[in-house]
C-alpha cells in the first residue's frame, strides 16, 4: 500500500502526521528517509504530539534511542543511526527488544541497518521540492 503526503509547511505537518498515523494503522515499525535537514524529526515530533507524548522530543544522535510516553502510557522508541558504524552497535541497545515490542519505533537514517528491518514496517521517504514543501511517500 502507497499513499503520498504533502506538507507546505510546518504548520501543515500536525495535520499530516495525524494522517500518516490513521494511514499506517497497525505497522508499529515506521522507517523514515530522507536527507540531511530534510524534516525527519520535525515529522517525528508532530507525530508523538498526535500519540499524546508531552516530554520533549529530541533526535537521538548520540543515544541512538529515545524513549517517550504517548497518551496512554506506552512506550514510543526514537532511534537515529546516522552515526553508527557497525550493526553490532546495534545489537549492542538489544534492538530486537524495541522491534518486537508491539510499540511504535520510529527510525531515522534506517538505510544503515536495512537487514535488521523487520519484514512487516512503514516506510516513509521525505522529499524537499523547489518550493521547500516536503512531500512524504509513504508505504508498507
Amino acid at each position: 500500500m502507497r499513499k503520498q503526503f504533502v506538507a507546505s509547511n510546518l504548520s501543515e505537518l500536525d495535520a499530516v502526521a495525524k494522517e500518516i498515523l490513521e494511514f499506517i494503522k497497525e505497522q508499529n515499525i515506521v522507517a523514515i528517509e530522507g536527507k540531511m535537514g530534510a524534516g525527519k524529526t520535525t515529522l517525528i515530533k508532530s507525530i508523538c504530539k498526535e500519540l499524546g507524548v508531552h516530554e520533549t522530543v529530541s533526535s537521538p544522535t548520540f543515544s541512538l534511542v529515545n524513549e517517550y510516553t504517548d497518551a496512554e502510557g506506552g512506550s514510543v522508541f526514537h532511534f537515529d543511526f546516522y552515526r553508527i558504524k557497525k550493526l553490532e552497535e546495534v545489537y549492542d541497545i538489544g534492538y530486537e527488544e524495541y522491534f518486537y515490542s508491539g510499540h511504535f519505533c520510529f527510525i531515522e537514517w534506517p538505510e544503515m541497518i536495512t537487514e535488521l528491518l523487520p519484514e512487516n514496517h512503514t516506510r516513509i521517504k521525505i522529499e524537499v521540492d523547489e518550493n521547500e514543501e516536503r512531500i512524504l511517500i509513504c508505504k508498507y
